[in-house]
């Protein structure tokens, strides 16, 4: 573990605000907007920078997916049931009449723990992986390749992830779409534990990962572009004469954009994934059979609503945590000296 902090310190995506020089001192190595600059709380890389970035995924994604409970209650009816809950208003209106306001609430225990365990992974092992995986490309191809690096370190993240996440989604499914397995956390889980067993929980990891991956790797490849593009053809200044609300209104916007196709992307897997946790004894192939190319499809326009909103406020409170934390917080990428002196001397030499 020290050998990869040492080799963080030397990736591309390291902070650029500080260069050491003698053991104990820094020298501030580029502008800020702020009249005083705050020194970072420890080192890009470091085992405190990994852990204060899993604490804020578990605050991103456990506060963000729990917010979203009745939305995402009445998507998974739509997705299950489309005769009955034919849209988001008669789903909204349904619930309503037939089990009260309360029930909208359906599954918000198990969303808090599971999506809670998500983030953690999702956020802490997407900055090791980054690490990680920008070591073994180098400075030069990492800023080559650095989206298909965003791509290869969301995903090994993600892959994490949902076995964490996928007990708790088997309870919340159960929960919301009322298939006799009780309406909380503490009826559901014994209940299916006794029945179906360590299977009953995981059965649905499969499809999970159809759907969590695809849509993680657009969730950080797109977002990390898309932040890229607004600090070099939109925002007028460069993002260290920012002050930090106005770059987390950045940081928002770009979630937002990312949120937009993460959603049409993991769709078809997220109507699989409902649909296989109430049909007892169903196969995700199955599911997609009963489904249909229209039914994969129903809910679409409550997902990017719902998952829109949901992966910007996401970004947003992840940035907010370390600004907070005062953790290292690299601009976006821009190409190294060595590269440009290389595609230079190209351009210089004869034809």
């Amino acid at each position: 573990m020290a050998n990869l902090w040492d080799l963080s310190k030397k990736n591309p995506f390291s902070s650029p605000f500080h260069k050491k020089n003698e053991p104990g001192s820094r020298q501030l190595a580029c502008a800020s907007a702020s009249a005083e600059a705050v020194p970072d709380s420890c080192e890009f890389g470091s085992m405190k920078y990994y852990a204060i970035c899993g604490f804020g995924g578990i605050l991103s994604c456990g506060i963000t997916h729990t917010a979203v409970v009745p939305l995402d209650l009445v998507k998974c009816r739509i997705q299950v049931d489309p005769k009955k809950y034919k849209n988001m208003f008669t789903g909204f209106r349904v619930t309503a009449s037939e089990e009260g306001f309360r029930a909208l609430a359906k599954g918000w225990a198990p969303t808090a723990i599971g999506y809670s365990m998500q983030g953690l992974c999702k956020f802490g092992f997407y900055e090791v992986f980054k690490v990680f995986y920008s070591n073994m490309l180098g400075e030069e191809k990492t800023y080559l390749y650095r989206t298909s690096l965003y791509l290869a370190a969301s995903a090994s993240a993600e892959f994490f992830a949902d076995i964490a996440l996928c007990p708790m989604e088997s309870v919340k499914v159960r929960v919301q779409t009322g298939t006799g397995y009780g309406s909380t956390l503490r009826e559901c889980a014994p209940k299916l534990w006794r029945e179906e067993g360590v299977s009953g929980f995981y059965k649905g990891l499969p499809p999970l990962w159809m759907r969590q991956i695809p849509y993680t790797m657009m969730k950080f490849a797109a977002f990390e572009r898309t932040v890229e593009f607004l600090y070099k053809h939109v925002v007028p200044v460069p993002r260290d004469q920012l002050g930090k609300p106005a770059q987390l209104v950045v940081t928002f916007g770009a979630g937002y954009i990312a949120g937009v196709f993460c959603a049409i992307v993991s769709h078809p897997a997220d109507s699989v994934v409902s649909k296989l946790n109430s049909d007892v004894g169903s196969t995700p192939w199955q599911a997609a059979k009963d489904l249909g190319m229209i039914g994969l499809w129903k809910g679409l326009g409550a997902r990017i609503l719902m998952i829109g909103t949901l992966t910007a406020l996401q970004w947003f409170i992840y940035d907010t945590v370390k600004v907070v934390f005062r953790l290292p917080r690299p601009p976006p990428p821009e190409m190294p000296e060595s590269l440009k002196r290389k595609l230079q001397q190209k351009q210089e030499a004869p034809q």
